[in-house]
Parts: structure tokens; C-alpha cells; sequence
């Protein structure tokens, strides 16, 4: 089935809708706002880099002359940039906050929160979101959708080293952060409707072009081909702006968690007593930002 076939038959007219999404001018992210502008959502574009969502912008207003764009600038490792881009959304009607932005292969360094940046960028800051506009949303019936990885089953939890700056590995560290933002949201909305965890399952975008030039020359054109394109893959985040995921369920696609079209299933990867844990220092670490203080 094509793309925008499925989009048709399962997603409905987002048209007076205003959806904000973070990472737009990432891969899975400029493929995503194109298919909300198809469905006429208005958009929040939040993104550090003003220039890339500009130019998104001027893209996206030529190939849907009807779209309406806004921007905030939001840098996912500056709770400041975080905190006015939260300012900013409690001013504005907002039906649906997708949480896309993420970051894997990079420099690792501690931020102003004292949290490894990969822990910040992953959870730190999008939990910051989440839970600052929570109740915002719920006033319009609106939609949390938080993306997820499959990478998050790579490690459990470690009271020892929370944001697993000890750990080398960035397949490690991101798979933590995305852990804690799962299922620490699976306990903030106990409870509530509203929140859908998605995930894209492995397609080809920056945070998979992360190997060294040699080796990335060679897989990039079978990556390609074996696993879903950007456009097929952020489907499961479409479906995620129209179905709620109790606890421990999540949304992406059918086939291993790699390939085929969306669908919910239970995640059977984290412990009652794990994501306890979680939830609580996710709670902590909230307070923590809010009253400016590291972890």
C-alpha cells in the first residue's frame, strides 16, 4: 500500500489542528512535517538550528501553500532554550506535541543540568516537556507522542550511573535515555488518556549515519534498501496522534519491530520495580531543573 494511501484511509483531517514537533529538520522529522502539512495541520516548527527551519519552512509553504508555520528555536541541551520554548507552547493552542528530537552518535559532555548531553538531549529535556505541558494539552484533548527506540531494550536502568556517562558505548547511553523516557511517561499519564509511545523501528537517517566514511560508503545504498525510508517509517508517529498507549504499549511497525505498517503492541521489557525506579528519578530530576539545580 502506498504512503499517502494509508495516511488516507487511517489518519483524518488534522485541518484546525495545531501540532508541534521537536527534531524538525532531522530526517525522520522534515518527512513527518510534510505529511502533517498533507493533512493540514498547522505546525510548530522547534528546532535549534533556525536556518535548516527556515528553509523547511519555505519548503513547506511552496509544496502547501494553505500551511500555516510558526517557529521556536529550542536546544535540547539548553534547559533555558528548553524552558522559553515551554513558555512559548503555553501561550499557543496546542492538539499535539510530538517529541522526534534525538541525538546518538555525538561528542558526549555534561550540560548545565549536570546530566550527560545524551541523557539531556533523550529524556532530560523532553520529560521536562512533557510533564510542563501535560495538563496544556489535556485542556484541548490534545496528544502527547513521544518517540521511542527499539534501542531501549539494549540495557536496564542503573541506579549506580543514571545517565550512563560512565558507559562508553553510544548505542548504551541512547538506549538508556530513550528507557527513561518511555516509561517514565508510562507513569506520568497512569492514569490519563493522551499519550501514544511510538517508535520508527530502523530507517536510514543522520542518527544512522554515524559509522566511519569507509564503512558508511559501503552499507548506506543496502540500508537503503533493506529497511523502511523516513516517509514510510514516521507513520507509526501518525497513528500515534490518533490512539492512546496504555501502560507499556507502544506503536510501530508490525513485522520484528523493523518493518511493515503500524501497530500497537505490549513492551515486555521493563520490570514493575525498573520503571518504578525510573518514574521516581525521572521526578526528581524534574524538580531538580525547576529549581535550577543539577542532579
Amino acid at each position: 500500500m502506498k504512503t499517502t494511501t494509508w495516511i488516507q484511509k487511517n489518519i483524518p483531517s488534522l485541518s484546525g489542528k495545531v501540532v508541534a514537533v521537536s527534531g524538525a529538520t532531522g530526517g525522520i522529522g522534515v518527512v513527518l512535517c510534510e505529511h502533517l502539512a498533507f493533512l493540514g495541520a498547522e505546525l510548530i516548527l522547534l528546532d535549534r538550528n533556525q536556518e535548516k527551519a527556515e528553509a523547511l519552512q519555505r519548503r513547506l509553504e511552496k509544496d502547501f501553500p494553505a500551511v500555516k508555520i510558526r517557529r521556536i528555536r529550542m536546544d535540547l541541551e539548553d534547559m533555558a532554550s528548553v524552558k522559553e520554548a515551554a513558555r512559548e507552547l503555553l501561550k499557543t493552542p496546542v492538539d499535539g506535541l510530538i517529541l522526534n528530537a534525538g541525538a546518538y552518535h555525538i561528542p558526549r559532555h555534561k550540560c548545565d543540568t549536570g546530566l550527560d548531553n545524551v541523557f539531556q538531549i533523550n529524556f532530560g529535556s523532553p520529560y521536562y516537556l512533557a510533564k510542563t505541558l501535560q495538563p496544556h494539552l489535556a485542556a484541548r484533548g490534545g496528544k502527547l507522542v513521544a518517540v521511542g527506540s527499539i534501542a531501549h531494550n539494549y540495557s536496564k536502568a542503573d541506579p549506580e550511573d543514571v545517565d550512563f556517562v560512565t558507559r562508553k558505548k553510544h548505542s548504551l547511553a541512547y538506549g538508556n535515555a530513550k528507557r527513561f523516557l518511555m516509561f517514565s511517561l508510562y507513569g506520568l499519564y497512569e492514569g490519563k488518556t493522551g499519550l501514544a509511545v511510538v517508535h520508527p523501528g530502523i530507517t536510514f537517517t543522520n542518527i544512522t549515519a554515524h559509522y566511519p566514511k569507509v564503512i558508511f560508503a559501503i552499507i548506506k545504498h543496502p540500508m537503503k534498501v533493506i529497511f523502511m525510508k523516513p516517509k514510510r517509517a514516521c507513520l507509526s508517529i501518525l497513528q500515534g496522534l490518533t490512539e492512546d498507549c496504555g501502560r507499556n504499549q507502544w506503536i510501530g511497525p508490525k513485522w520484528f519491530d523493523i518493518w511493515g505498517l503500524p501497530k500497537k503492541k505490549v513492551l515486555k521489557t521493563c520490570g514493575a520495580e525498573e520503571a518504578a525506579w525510573i518514574c521516581e528519578t525521572a521526578e526528581e530530576i524534574y524538580e531538580g531543573t525547576q529549581k535550577n539545580l543539577s542532579f
